[in-house]
């Protein structure tokens, strides 16, 4: 096969499966003259071209879809019959390509059925009402007319055509068709010496490299000369075969390996003369790697690309209006990535549209729009893409799955009884898993699900399921950004040396017999207590069955705390190393059926050493221990809820210990006594340019005779207080749970902290005695255009504290204790809210996913949320705006969370 044909046929498939994708935004939007306009160009350049290569079976399909989508372009009214055809005669076109390819000519065959439908029904468009509206897009401005080798420019009419006249553009066009029957044109920058093959072939480039992203020019001369091969002068671009990529990667992995050796070389030679130039190679080979891998990425867009071609054939072979929504198509991951996930995320959205979305008769029964909607969206999360695919249909049949199954003997009725509705869900994934009433072309025979997963986990990427019966499901996939070179934690287990992929990994925990990490067992099966919540454990020589090293010991070790998921477990390992960025290099065949490893590396020291699978660690885990850890967290949070905050402990008027959260103190200050001053009664003392009044804990002012006065300066909006106290203890980190309530003003109550017990302040009570207008103040009220506010945090604590500012704001306040009971809350009618505050990190159901269930119904769709939360990375503030908050804050910031209420009181006002 030449070079010309080789470059024909990768540019005609990438046009196709741009008109694939334009003739479905054509069918819904029909009066969009540009998008009509570049299906057109497409295909009359593909015409052309299969014209001048002598591909006739082509070149007349092509003309008889160009014939049609003229009819449309002159104004024929656009049907749906008339799109599909189009769509099947590209479909025929990809076919005969792929035959071409295999082949090297164009295979024999007879096209004249589809041919015979194309005339028909352009011949039918002819005779359409001659007043059917003809597409139009926006009007130009006026332009200079082109030479005949440039492009039509549109022309403006200053009146109506009179009977009879012509415009420009039709004499023009004409005049250009005429022009191309008699002798090929030349692209504009061709060189006189250039044949027409080179010219042809030029112009594609010019074309298709126009929608690539810019690279570092190569140049082949001088700049401003041809080049001699293509006539294509100052070209930036250029195509680089796959496998030549693929072979360059390997020598960069190859490379990182020697590097790697070399490093550990000099570690074992401090005063090396190497150890200058080989940091300088280390560099030259991280930016090396890192161009490299930018040479592979590419946006996942591209899997996107048939798409909603899938979806709208879909859409009439079930009766079903479906529209597809697709956000973050520009994000971009490695290539050999791409390629694994274009057939899940296929099958994904078959799926939802299949199984998911409801007839248009059901969703109005339920009282659901007509047209269903599948969202697909992909974001950055650290080293990861995660992708989600939602949809607003009827979500998981819960008793249908318990029934399957037990049908099936994947578990007991006892087994069912103690899982979460998640884990039910999760059982889709089985293979031969499906609820289908009957097998359809598009599914039902319970091969999908599975192959979704094991290709995801081919990649080390996780899976995971929510679903609102009646409501909707979403499917969240996070895989890595590439799978070649990875940064991985070196450990040690009985003697021998693993890697851990860095991406999956949360913290590192040492686990000592009487320190605060302390590894207990429930029903014989170890788990930590980390920040109040339980990790099932897992000792990698055990589960890997290897013997060596020093002996196990059961209370003490290193816990590499790994996140799979939603399911967060600890490895229980020897000794913990260093991170390294390792080539990963495949498992061998005999190897594959052990799912605890995903592959292999070579170390520094040439040490050959297995990479250890997160996915196939938490599948041998297994529910069990996952949910007896579930369920003894469960019991304890029901017993108290506590939630592990920074907190200040003082003392103040008496021995006994005080605290209050570090996150509201703006400063602590030491103030010299003589500074202190007094006015109508009152201790004030000169702070940054303002009298800040001080308050007493007790009521009664003890201040020290000499020397300095400890404070703690409290701070909003231009204001401070200053809380006297006897002397700062200590900065803490504990789970707060407040066991004795307390009747007094200004105590929330007493809670064990660090072992002893302490009064917890309520500084909702001092604001207000240092200014009186503390929350009364015009610029701390809303103009309140909402009224009715849902505050949610699973912490009473923060219920307390930020209850009595939204009240002073204007608000009438109820509070709920999680996400599910706020759902109730909604869902029960009595009240109808203005705007719901949720906090982000909370058990079972997390904001993320509340947000994701109340934008999954239709009554709450336009009911604004503001996002409550300590995390303020991008990440996590991007993740909140998929899931459907309006607005973000940081817990603790009052200020800005009035100001966001206000905000966004008044944005829905306007709205509207």
């Amino acid at each position: 096969m030449d070079d010309l044909l080789r470059e024909f046929l990768t540019e005609t498939n990438e046009s196709l499966d741009v008109v694939d994708v334009e003739l479905v935004r054509f069918e819904q939007d029909p009066n969009n003259a540009a998008i009509l306009g570049n299906i057109f160009r497409l295909v009359h350049t593909i015409k052309g071209t299969c014209g001048f290569l002598g591909l006739p079976r082509l070149e007349a399909l092509a003309h008889a879809a160009e014939t049609l989508m003229g009819k449309y372009r002159d104004g024929a009214p656009v049907t749906g019959d008339g799109v599909s055809l189009i769509l099947f005669t590209i479909d025929r076109l990809k076919e005969i390509l792929g035959d071409l390819e295999a082949a090297g000519s164009e295979p024999e065959g007879d096209d004249g059925d589809l041919i015979s439908q194309l005339e028909a029904m352009s011949m039918a468009a002819d005779t359409a009402p001659a007043e059917a509206a003809a597409p139009k897009a926006a009007e130009p401005p006026k332009a200079e007319p082109k030479q005949a080798t440039g492009t039509v420019a549109e022309q403006t009419l200053e009146r109506a055509l009179r009977p009879g006249e012509v415009s420009l553009d039709e004499l023009e066009r004409a005049f250009r068709e005429t022009e191309a029957e008699i002798t090929p044109a030349l692209p504009e920058v061709a060189a006189p010496s250039v044949t027409p093959a080179k010219a042809e072939k030029a112009e594609k480039v010019e074309k298709v490299e126009a929608k690539k992203p810019a690279a570092r020019p190569a140049k082949t001369a001088a700049a401003g000369e041809d080049d001699g091969e293509t006539g294509v002068k100052g070209q930036q671009t250029l195509r680089v075969n796959v496998d030549t990529l693929e072979q360059l990667m390997t020598m960069v992995s190859e490379l990182v390996l020697t590097r790697n050796q070399l490093l550990e070389i000099v570690r074992r030679h401090e005063d090396s003369e190497f150890k200058v130039p080989l940091q300088r190679l280390s560099n030259v080979t991280a930016e090396l790697q890192d161009g490299v891998m930018k040479t592979r990425m590419q946006p996942i867009g591209n899997a996107w690309q048939k798409l909603p071609r899938i979806v709208r054939d879909l859409g009439n072979e079930l009766g079903k209006q479906i529209e597809l929504e697709m956000h973050g198509a520009e994000t971009e991951l490695d290539r050999q990535v791409l390629d694994l996930i274009k057939d899940p995320l296929t099958h994904m959205v078959r799926n939802s549209a299949d199984h998911g979305l409801e007839s248009p008769e059901q969703r109005r029964l339920a009282g659901k729009p007509e047209k269903g909607t599948i969202k697909l969206s992909a974001y950055h999360e650290g080293g990861h893409i995660v992708i989600a695919i939602s949809d607003d249909g009827r979500g998981l049949n819960t008793d249908r799955i318990k029934k399957k199954i037990l049908e099936q003997g994947l578990a007991s009725e006892a087994e069912i009884e103690k899982m979460t509705e998640a884990q039910i869900h999760k059982h889709i994934f089985a293979p031969g898993f499906s609820t289908a009433a009957a097998v359809t072309s598009v599914s039902g025979r319970g091969v999908g699900m599975d192959v979704v997963r094991t290709n995801i986990d081919q990649i080390g990427g996780t899976i995971d399921l929510k679903s609102v019966q009646g409501e909707g499901a979403t499917v969240t996939i996070k895989i890595p950004l590439t799978l070649a070179i990875v940064s991985a934690l070196i450990v040690e287990s009985a003697g021998d040396r693993f890697a851990i992929p860095q991406l999956s990994v949360i913290e590192l925990v040492r686990a000592q017999q009487n320190s605060e990490h302390r590894i207990e067992r429930i029903k014989d099966t170890p788990v930590l207590r980390l920040r109040n919540k339980l990790l099932p454990l897992v000792h990698l020589r055990q589960l890997l069955g290897i013997a060596g090293g020093e002996p196990l010991d059961e209370t003490n070790g290193f816990i590499v705390v790994t996140q799979v998921g939603s399911q967060t477990f600890g490895i229980v390992v020897d000794q913990v190393f260093h991170t390294e960025e390792i080539v990963v290099k495949p498992m061998s065949s005999k190897l594959r059926h052990i799912t605890m490893f995903s592959g292999t590396t070579i170390l520094g020291d040439g040490s050959v050493i297995m990479i250890i699978d997160p996915n196939g660690i938490a599948s041998a885990i297994g529910t069990d221990v996952s949910a007896q850890a579930a369920e003894t967290e469960a019991n304890a949070s029901r017993g108290n809820e506590r939630q592990l905050i920074s907190m200040l402990v003082f003392r103040a008027g008496s021995r006994e210990q005080k605290a209050v959260p570090l996150s509201l103190v703006t400063r602590l200050e030491e103030v010299a006594v003589d500074k202190i001053e007094q006015a109508h009664g009152r201790h004030l003392v000169q702070y940054r340019g303002a009298l800040m009044p001080l308050v007493p804990v007790s009521g009664v002012m003890q201040l020290k005779s000499e020397g300095s006065q400890p404070l703690l300066v409290f701070s909003d909006a231009g204001r401070s207080m200053g809380l006297v106290v006897d002397e700062i203890v200590d900065i803490v980190e504990d789970a707060l749970n407040i066991e004795v309530s307390a009747d007094v003003p200004g105590m929330l109550g007493s809670a064990v902290i660090k072992g002893q017990a302490t009064e917890i302040l309520d500084i909702g009570h001092y604001l207000p005695l240092a200014f009186e207008d503390w929350f009364k103040r015009k610029e701390m009220r809303i103009e309140a255009l909402t009224r009715k506010l849902l505050f949610i945090d699973d912490s009473p604590f923060f219920r307390n504290m930020l209850t009595p500012v939204l009240k002073a704001a204007g608000y009438e306040v109820v509070t709920a204790s999680a996400g599910s009971e706020a759902l109730e809350i909604l869902k029960a009618g009595d009240n109808k809210f203005d705007v719901v505050v949720s906090d982000i990190e909370m058990p079972e159901m997390n904001g993320f996913e509340f947000a994701e269930a109340l934008r999954a119904d239709k009554r709450f769709a336009s009911t604004p949320v503001i996002a409550l939360s300590s995390l303020t990375n991008p990440a996590a503030i991007e993740r909140a705006r998929v899931a459907g908050f309006h607005d973000y804050v940081a817990k603790f910031d009052r200020q800005g969370l009035i100001a966001a209420l206000k905000e966004t009181a008044n944005e829905f006002a306007q709205a509207a």
